[in-house]
């Protein structure tokens, strides 16, 4: 007979929370994604302009280092619920949901200037 953990006690919790990680993983390599992709989009056209080159250089850049971040925010924050699941002092916390929030803003204000001069 298998033994009985204090995860088992809260199996639905412990499932959800990966899912959860996963959907932020997912969300980390779409955003490296598009920064490759405008910027291999970019590249492949005859630009002339050297503030589009710039700007599709930084949302390349922006879009990469905005995927590692959520990588490594979804995995601190997946260790630290799965912590609260078992001790029953679960806090939702919103740090990783505004960082995500203004980072994102912040390319698609790129990808807007980026349309303007392009």
């Amino acid at each position: 007979m298998a033994k009985t953990t204090i995860d088992s006690k809260y199996i639905q919790q412990h499932l959800a929370n990966e899912r959860t990680y996963l959907a932020w993983i997912r969300t980390a390599l779409a955003m490296i994604g598009i920064g490759f992709l405008i910027v291999n989009i970019h590249f492949s056209t005859n630009s002339t302009s050297m503030i589009s080159d710039q700007i599709a250089e930084l949302i390349g850049i922006f879009s990469v280092i905005l995927g590692l971040i959520i990588i490594v925010f979804a995995t601190i924050s997946y260790l630290i619920k799965k912590k609260q699941i078992n001790e029953q002092t679960f806090q939702p916390s919103n740090r990783v949901v505004w960082m995500v929030s203004i980072f994102t803003f912040f390319i698609i204000v790129l990808f807007f200037l980026y349309f303007l001069v392009y």
